[in-house]
């Protein structure tokens, strides 16, 4: 298997790119920070692995013509692994009617403009109804499936919390159930759909 194995290099350190099992039986590749000490100790210091090597990350969302490298540095956007073809979506097509009913295809628009255009700025889409079970969370988990790794799950304490490195590059923060009862948070989620520049912020790490 270590024939198999990659490493890589973002400016000074280093991450082995690992397969994670899933409960459904897929895999999801993840980078995890990995030490120099424990390469030598697994290939020998004489044996070591190639090692791609690039100055950081990037963050350029792209569907169709997806690139993962960006002149030195590493795209943290992740591709999609479907192609989209023409053809007829009856069930896909009787759910979205559904959900957004007399504006479907106000619907459809969002969905080809996030697909198409990812980097153009949308409105939050909020799905409001009194009774249960319409379907929202099933609307939610569809963008999931299309998007990917692009798309997240959020909370209110999520949005609270001064970390963000783990969602504020996704293309899409999906929230089940968003309670605001603050107007700083209300006005939080605004700026976050609207802002030209955010920083992200890890936790030990500089803002950037």
């Amino acid at each position: 298997m270590k024939e198999k194995e990659k490493y890589i290099r973002i400016g000074t350190l280093l991450y082995k790119v690992v397969q994670r099992p899933l409960i459904s039986g897929d895999y999801i590749e993840e980078k995890i920070l990995w030490s120099y000490e424990t390469l030598r100790q697994d290939y020998g210091k004489n044996n070591l692995p190639e090692i791609e090597k690039y100055n950081g990350f990037c963050i350029i969302p792209d569907h169709v013509n997806y690139q993962q490298v960006h002149g030195t540095y590493l795209n943290q956007y992740e591709p999609i692994n479907h192609i989209p073809c023409q053809g007829k979506f009856p069930y896909i097509r009787s759910f979205l009617s559904h959900i957004f009913d007399e504006q479907v295809e106000l619907g459809l628009d969002y969905l080809q403009i996030l697909y198409t255009q990812p980097t153009q700025m949308l409105p939050i889409l909020l799905l409001v109804s009194n009774e249960r079970n319409t379907g929202k969370t099933t609307f939610l988990r569809f963008l999931k499936m299309i998007f990917g790794k692009n798309a997240t799950f959020n909370t209110n304490e999520d949005f609270r919390s001064q970390f963000n490195a783990d969602w504020a590059h996704r293309l899409l923060v999906l929230v089940d159930e968003l309670l605001l009862n603050k107007m700083e948070d209300t006005e939080k989620i605004k700026n976050l759909s609207t802002a030209g520049d955010y920083k992200i912020e890890a936790k030990g790490k500089d803002r950037r």
